[in-house]
């Protein structure tokens, strides 16, 4: 078995930057963007259950194969019958080529690379088990999940670590419409100035189901997002069980018990109030957050230099554009009063800023999903 892996952590396009910077908290090696914005990096097994265990912003942590020329079917097939298969895959273990991409390459059909890759894996191993041609391999045990990418004709070998997408933490038991993906909520919340001091407030007055909130107490108290969930590689008969357990026990040491945050959620809708409570039970924050309905017009403080972040409905989560626009008019009404506080608001409305009332100091481009958002940033006044 290998000792040492060559790894890549996947993420929203965006992104990248916060990823190769959580990874170098977390004292990983080498790590490095490419020019396609992939952010790689080196471990060992102990390196894989970390990063799973710890990304926040990441979508998923790979093994890299091997990486070779391909331009056509005898070279992608010579290509990766040539990768060290046996030293990954244990016989009877199921290998699924579950994801095949193609961009500006020779091999344009993806399901044909999908299938020329299974065809030279299945024949690797046949050698190397001793099954006769034409003997099928068994696939019963452990899954192992194949990628292969194909980018100006270089072809990539990826085995996903992972498992279901790391913005899957395990405590979003219920949501609403169109929610904010949990990774995608940190990354914002990475963005804000609230970190530097977390006795601050924290409100998002469009709570949703809560993932804002969950994740800023999340990240303060310093609780690894991967504790409560499984991850692909814990099935692998050579993967061993105490790694990943010893990374677990050191994660719940290192929380933080000490810290006293003012974190609230609010949201018009009662319902979403309810999931919110359910899914911050789940995650073991229901005394640290407070939760209750208001609308968002009625939210007044005198609490000084807050935080808000908000994800308000837009697009398809409002009925019509008058909605939106009177929405955003009446935040901006809201909020204006609050001039030692700032504000974060992720909307895919290019006119935002027009209806909201005020050209936001920074603005930073991000993708929900396949849908392209902007993160309006409005900067509050330094208290003297």
């Amino acid at each position: 078995m290998k000792k040492e892996f060559k790894l890549v952590a996947t993420a929203a396009a965006g992104l990248e930057s916060l990823v190769a910077r959580e990874l170098r908290q977390l004292d990983v090696e080498n790590v490095t963007i490419d020019d396609r914005s992939r952010v790689f990096f080196k471990g060992d097994l102990t390196t894989i259950a970390k990063t799973n265990l710890w990304l926040r912003t990441a979508d998923r942590v790979k093994i890299v194969v091997g990486e070779f020329k391909a331009q056509t079917f005898d070279e992608l097939f010579e290509g990766v019958y040539a990768l060290p298969w046996a030293e990954l895959i244990p016989f009877g273990c199921q290998f699924p080529v579950s994801k095949a991409k193609s961009v500006k390459s020779t091999l344009h059909n993806e399901p044909s690379v999908q299938g020329i890759t299974k065809k030279a894996i299945v024949k690797k191993l046949q050698k190397t088990y001793h099954r006769p041609e034409g003997v099928p391999i068994p696939e019963n045990g452990a899954k192992f999940s194949i990628e292969i990418a194909l980018h100006k004709d270089v072809a990539t070998v990826l085995l996903d670590t992972t498992g279901d997408s790391l913005f899957k933490r395990g405590y979003r038991t219920e949501k609403g419409e169109a929610p904010l993906k949990e990774n995608m909520a940190a990354a914002i919340i990475l963005l804000t100035n609230w970190l530097a001091n977390t006795k601050r407030p924290f409100i998002d007055p469009t709570c949703g189901s809560g993932t804002f909130t969950i994740e800023a107490a999340m990240l303060a108290l310093n609780m690894a997002p991967g504790m409560n969930r499984n991850f692909a590689f814990e099935a692998w008969p050579w993967f061993e069980d105490d790694i990943l357990e010893s990374e677990r026990v050191k994660a719940r040491k290192q929380v933080r018990s000490d810290l006293e945050l003012d974190i609230q959620g609010t949201d018009i809708d009662g319902k979403m109030i309810e999931i919110a409570k359910r899914n911050a039970l789940a995650a073991g924050l229901s005394d640290v957050i407070e939760y209750k309905q208001m609308r968002l017009q009625d939210f007044q403080t005198d609490k000084l230099d807050g935080v808000i972040v908000s994800n308000p409905p837009y697009g398809v989560r409002l009925d019509d554009e008058e909605s939106v626009t009177r929405l955003y008019a009446e935040m901006g009404e809201t909020f204006a009063p609050l001039q030692t506080w700032s504000k974060y608001i992720l909307t895919s409305d290019v006119a935002f800023e027009q209806h909201y009332g005020t050209k936001a100091t920074k603005k930073r481009k991000l993708y929900n999903g396949t849908l392209r958002a902007d993160l309006y940033m409005y900067f509050g006044k330094r208290i003297k």
